[in-house]
């Protein structure tokens, strides 16, 4: 359990980009752009979230 709770922004950031590559290929190519940033964002939020927590 305590590998999904340290590395599940990861998980979802593959996971959004594998989502992004086959919107691409399937023919979405503006749809695969957009859910293309969304690794970027998990991946931020996660690290300022966690910046925050070990503040306290």
């Amino acid at each position: 359990m305590k590998f999904l709770e340290k590395y599940y922004p990861i998980i979802l950031a593959f996971l959004s980009f594998v989502y992004s590559v086959w919107l691409w290929f399937t023919g979405n190519e503006l749809e695969g752009i957009y859910v293309g940033l969304w690794p970027i964002t998990i991946l931020g939020f996660a690290i300022a979230i966690r910046q925050r927590r070990k503040k306290k």
